[in-house]
């Protein structure tokens, strides 16, 4: 019943399902339209990330980091570095999830500034996870979608990465270098074997991602070592984000079957450019994921498409999942300034958003 009820109180999925529903008043959805190993996939890095929660990983490193700070900024850079660096693997969302809530415990038991270090972890969470085939949900669609070699993908990744670390470097500059008591490292133990084991039916299942394996084989193994591990971790598991995935298959089979809509989508991805544009903007208003199964449905411009989604998961809170969680984390932890803080996060990605979107185009011109 506690799986259940997760995922019935998932406003993304409540969202997703109502538009499913409504969308079998047009048509019916095939069942060739649906990406069963984009599904099998994600279901297993979603298995893993919580096997990972459930072992202390990622409060083991950033406790290791914090507790040698010596300034705010050298404390907000390090939350930094460890959300772009846990992004690549962990995804977006675990990062915010584990680090947001981390940083605003110190914050609130030093007096520091909030606003601005929350707002770059999450923009960190989301620079690190598309660098990676796996590091969130809509680039193991395109890994699976198209096809995408791992060699090829990470010529498009490596460009983005290097301009979003020098975008991010010059934000942090802008926190006040004042000093900060010692943060004391809490006594966080990792269990070496079970560890192992976990990054080892990881690695199956990006096997799975890069097709060399069936992507249910990396599923089941993780499946399989939550339940033996601790079965109440098959509790946690993120279902919803697989069945929203699935819903938006089921929509997208759907739209593709609607002769002005067809018009509509494929006037606007005539060019490289122009698929880099409409992924910016129809992520800003429906999120980067669902924009991004999408579109890939219209054009074979894979990098255009790849460079739009990853940047366009800036801007607008419901730009990209990872977004919505950082301002819920926020909101969350009683801070009553919710809207200064959405302000100050907006203004903030939207610059970021604004220069990277130039920075990409460039990106895009020198891949032609």
């Amino acid at each position: 019943m506690t799986v259940i009820k997760n995922i019935v109180k998932d406003r993304v999925f409540q969202i997703t399902a109502a538009l499913v529903v409504l969308s079998l008043f047009f048509a019916r959805p095939r069942l060739a339209d649906i990406n069963f190993s984009t599904l099998f996939s994600i279901l297993g890095m979603m298995t893993v990330i919580q096997i990972f929660e459930y072992l202390h990983i990622l409060d083991y490193f950033a406790y290791r980091l914090t507790s040698r700070a010596t300034s705010n900024r050298q404390l907000t850079w390090m939350f930094v570095v460890l959300a772009v660096g846990a992004g690549m693997f962990l995804t977006n969302d675990v990062t915010v999830l584990t680090l947001v809530p981390l940083y605003l415990r110190i914050a609130k038991k030093f007096s520091l500034p909030e606003i601005l270090p929350v707002t770059l972890i999450g923009m960190g969470a989301n620079f690190g996870s598309a660098f990676t085939p796996f590091g969130n949900t809509h680039n193991i669609f395109l890994m699976n979608h198209y096809g995408i070699k791992v060699g090829t993908f990470f010529t498009w990744s490596i460009p983005l990465l290097i301009a979003s670390l020098i975008l991010m470097t010059i934000f942090i500059f802008f926190i006040k270098k004042t000093p900060l008591p010692n943060v004391p490292a809490q006594d966080i133990r990792i269990q070496t074997r079970p560890t192992i084991v976990t990054i080892i039916v990881a690695l199956i299942i990006f096997g799975g991602v890069l097709e060399f394996i069936p992507s249910w084989v990396g599923a089941i193994c993780a499946l399989t070592l939550a339940f033996a591990y601790n079965r109440k971790i098959l509790l946690d598991v993120d279902y919803g984000i697989v069945l929203t995935f699935g819903g938006f298959f089921m929509i997208v089979s759907v739209l593709r079957q609607l002769p002005w809509v067809v018009s509509l989508i494929s006037g606007l991805v005539a060019t490289e450019h122009s698929v880099f544009l409409t992924s910016i903007f129809s992520s800003q208003i429906i999120s980067n994921v669902p924009s991004t199964v999408l579109i890939a449905k219209f054009t074979n411009f894979q990098e255009a498409l790849f460079l739009g989604s990853n940047i366009g998961g800036l801007g607008t809170v419901v730009g990209s999942m990872c977004n919505l969680l950082v301002f819920k984390e926020y909101t969350n932890w009683g801070n009553k300034d919710s809207g200064k803080f959405f302000l100050g996060f907006s203004a903030l990605n939207f610059l970021g958003l604004a220069i990277l979107a130039l920075l990409g185009w460039g990106i895009l011109d020198f891949m032609i």
